[in-house]
């Protein structure tokens, strides 16, 4: 399986074992991560049979002036500003699970967070890669603190096998 890890993290993939497949023929990717991988299956000549997307970064209802906080806060000139929006995502990503995500933290780059919410995921991509023969499963939380979960539903449902975890977080752990 190749697997694509969430914006600041390495290594997360131990955390999503229920939802994975382990196939040399499945691609998967959790929130920024899923992008990515949704990218690696639209350009990839390889055969691929299942595209997993683990509580897909998805901002594209967001208006531009939250985008522009996010990025504001994280290119903070100071490096205790940074840490604390470091610290505040975390524990957002985490909600509800007492998860401790520090072993899993890995800096993220200003350039990594601004692709990451200025995404736009294009139904005609998703259409292309199922029309190849390929299964895209969506998981979400519905008590996501880190991107509107019914907004991705009402987006990904016409287009995907989608799993609706309502008591989880971005997670997808209750």
């Amino acid at each position: 399986m190749r697997y694509f890890n969430g914006f600041s993290l390495r290594g997360e993939e131990a955390l999503f074992g229920d939802f994975l497949v382990r196939s040399d023929l499945c691609v998967a990717g959790f929130s920024y991560g899923a992008q990515q991988a949704l990218e690696y299956v639209y350009h990839t000549k390889e055969r691929v049979d299942r595209l997993i997307l683990l509580s897909p970064a998805f901002f594209q209802t967001k208006p531009p002036a939250f985008i522009r906080t996010q990025l504001r806060y994280f290119k903070a000139d100071k490096e205790a500003d940074k840490e604390a929006y470091i610290s505040q995502f975390l524990a957002n990503v985490a909600f509800p699970s007492q998860e401790d995500l520090s072993s899993h933290l890995h800096a993220g780059s200003d350039e990594d967070l601004e692709a990451l919410l200025r995404y736009r995921w294009e139904e005609e991509k998703l259409r292309e890669i199922t029309a190849r023969g390929t299964v895209i499963e969506v998981f979400l939380g519905g008590q996501d603190k880190i991107i509107d979960a019914e907004a991705a539903l009402a987006f990904f449902e016409p287009l995907a096998v989608n799993y609706y975890i309502k008591e989880a977080g971005h997670l997808l752990h209750p």
